[in-house]
């Protein structure tokens, strides 16, 4: 997309008020590679979308939004993560509070062995979860919201939402990496496979949990 148009559709997009409309599975905006983010935002308006970005995350209300879920094809994440879970979840999924965090440009690579498999969901596939096998570590390198370089491992649940939102950018839906039949209802996730880990799921819904070993 070209810079006018690209300014164009961010003007649309912050003409409104209110939280941004998060893009449904099926936009092709969804599907394609994002483009690096460089020059073709002036610091205003990048400010300015970054602000918006967080607004509709927190509403949704989600841990992560990429900028193609809002139409933007953007190599551009927002993360935050309060955490506010049971002690055993904690535990188990390694999901510690995560500050708000702006991610340009972000790539990612796995550190060590160690793989986990949860439940994940999205806002653009609202109502389902399915399970998904991700690097329990990786190693992050982006620029923050002042160009600074970011380069640092994350683990545990942190880890999950930066592969989970960087993913976005190369027009990967978690769907493509779940074990389909683990795919449930939000209905179901909270009624039945509320556990912390998806042992329960696998068993009763007849999936592998795949090759998983300790971080």
């Amino acid at each position: 997309m070209s810079s006018p148009a690209l300014i164009d559709l961010v003007d649309q997009l912050l003409a409104g008020s209110g939280p941004l409309p998060i893009v449904a599975a099926g936009d092709p905006v969804l599907r394609r590679p994002a483009e690096p983010v460089d020059d073709r935002l002036d610091r205003k308006r990048l400010d300015r979308l970054i602000e918006a970005m967080r607004e509709t995350m927190l509403a949704a209300p989600g841990v992560g939004l990429a900028a193609p879920q809002v139409g933007l094809p953007l190599r551009l994440a927002v993360i935050e993560d309060a955490a506010e879970v049971s002690e055993e979840i904690r535990q188990a999924r390694g999901r510690v509070p995560q500050p708000f965090r702006v991610l340009i440009n972000p790539s990612y690579e796995p550190v060590g062995p160690g793989r986990a498999a949860f439940f994940e969901g999205c806002l653009s596939v609202p109502g389902w979860g399915a399970v998904v096998t991700r690097h329990a570590n990786v190693r992050l390198r982006a620029l923050d919201e002042r160009g600074r370089a970011v380069d640092e491992v994350f683990t545990g649940w942190p880890a999950r939402i930066v592969q989970h939102e960087s993913d976005h950018l190369d027009g990967t839906l978690y769907l493509d990496r779940a074990e389909l039949r683990s795919l449930s209802s939000r209905e179901a996730m909270a009624g039945r496979w509320a556990q912390p880990t998806p042992a329960a799921a696998a068993e009763a819904l007849g999936f592998e949990l795949g090759d998983t070993q300790e971080a």
